[in-house]
């Protein structure tokens, strides 16, 4: 029997409308009733995630009679938190010190800078050296404006957000641009030469084995698409260069990828760039909007590298409007357009999640997916791009559809974990069991988590 509250229903129709208007969400069967606790329906918002990515690959597995597809509620809910469990060590810390809530003299602001170079820059527009701790930077704040402050940080090139209400942000011009923008923008693509074998029919137990992925992407959002689609199979080979850490969610997120040491601002670096991305299927990247066009690998160069190239990419802010090119992370986005607003003097009550990076993430493995399946149909490629501001609108317009009262789901009990082991690189752990199921569809992962750059830049 399906006891399921409706709240994902509404977000998955829309999902599927942006993906494919032949799937309709009774074609996704939900158990389970308890959810996250929250103003919004974040556990709605998990399931239509999921739900979406899993749908898309039951069409791509077996595209005359898609199996059925299941996902579990509480499973779900968990994924958009943390899906591993370290035996005898600790996760490395998600949050530098810096980041956070700051009171300012005329309403919050919200510092994001858990990378050295955006904690350096956040900490120059506030006039404090490199080594200043919070105490140092809320006595900083408290005495000024959050939008100010705000302008001044992101002029810097840092990471900030002050916190507006639902209504303001609505009237923002950057607000108004999501608000008429796609779920998920589609732009066309390049012929390619058909695909092999594997790709015209997959084996339904992997039915990802075989495709190539590159991950050029960062917490949170693209990292948890290539996580879903390694799940099930795809070669997934992620990107980094020197430059750049992430240490408290790498445990989290390279589960099933071979991860690698390559600087595309190199000239050798880009070259390598080039022939991998000749033999890829998939490219999944979130870097901010020019960023690829300024090395030559703007939408059109990378199709002509690969024609039928499936192209997804994530943008913070929406793809229109003044802020399209802004950085920007789920917490902050969270802030500007209102669902961390609380109420007038009140301090940010944000999501329990990073749902805005979790369900962005997904719809991303989805829109990949969706693309695999055109290509084989078509012969065309295409692209795909999602934005997380565009995810919070979603997510508000369904604001009405969490249920009033609900079983408050509780912290994963030890059921909740596979009880195979993990060899990870920084000792053994525990994942989540899958939150969701396709049929005939082995969910699992062929390669532990690892560091970043631990092996070669080639595809295996």
């Amino acid at each position: 029997m399906n006891l399921e509250p409706s709240d994902h229903t509404g977000m998955l129709r829309q999902m599927l409308a942006a993906l494919d208007p032949g799937t309709t969400p009774d074609a996704l069967r939900v158990e389970g009733r308890a959810g996250l606790a929250s103003r919004y329906p974040v556990s709605g918002l998990a399931c239509a995630g999921i739900g979406a990515a899993a749908l898309m690959l039951a069409r791509w597995a077996r595209p005359g009679a898609p199996p059925p597809v299941e996902v579990d509620r509480a499973l779900a809910s968990w994924w958009f938190g943390f899906s591993i469990r370290p035996l005898g060590w600790e996760r490395p810390d998600v949050r530098d010190a810096v980041t956070g809530d700051y009171a300012a003299r005329d309403g919050w602001i919200r510092l994001h800078a858990n990378a050295a170079h955006h904690r350096r820059r956040a900490l120059a527009a506030l006039g404090l050296p490199d080594d200043a701790g919070r105490a140092a930077v809320a006595g900083r704040i408290r005495r000024e404006s959050a939008g100010a402050l705000e302008d001044a940080i992101v002029d810097r090139g840092g990471c900030a957000a002050a916190l507006r209400a639902p209504e303001a942000w609505f009237d923002h011009p950057q607000g108004r641009a999501v608000a008429v923008e796609p779920l998920v923008h589609r732009l066309p693509g390049s012929a390619g030469t058909p695909d092999a074998g594997w790709l015209d029919d997959p084996d339904p137990g992997r039915p990802l084995a075989g495709v190539r992925v590159l991950d050029l992407t960062r917490v949170l959002a693209g990292p948890a698409a290539t996580r879903f689609l390694a799940a099930y199979g795809a070669r997934v080979l992620r990107l980094d260069p020197e430059d750049w850490e992430e240490p408290g969610m790498v445990p989290e997120v390279t589960v099933g990828k071979r991860c690698a040491f390559l600087d595309l601002r190199r000239p050798d670096g880009l070259e390598r760039f080039r022939r991998l991305l000749a033999r890829a299927d998939v490219l999944v990247h979130g870097y901010r909007p020019g960023a690829l066009d300024a090395l030559g690998l703007d939408a059109g160069a990378r199709q002509a590298i690969r024609p039928g190239l499936v192209d997804v990419c994530l943008d913070a802010w929406g793809w229109t409007g003044p802020w399209r090119a802004r950085r920007g992370f789920d917490s902050l986005v969270q802030m500007s357009a209102g669902i961390a607003w609380a109420g007038d003097d009140a301090a940010p009550d944000p999501l329990p999640v990073q749902a805005l990076d979790q369900s962005a993430g997904y719809l991303m493995a989805a829109c990949a997916l969706r693309g695999l399946a055109l290509r084989r149909e078509t012969g065309q490629g295409g692209g795909w791009r999602v934005s997380l501001a565009r995810m919070a609108r979603l997510l508000q317009e369904s604001a009405g559809a969490a249920p009033a009262v609900q079983p408050v789901l509780e912290p994963a009990p030890d059921t909740a974990y596979d009880p195979s082991i993990e060899p990870t690189a920084w000792g053994p752990a525990q994942r989540l069991r899958a939150p969701c199921r396709v049929a005939g569809a082995r969910w699992g992962w062929d390669l532990p988590a690892g560091p970043l750059r631990g092996g070669p830049p080639d595809w295996w």
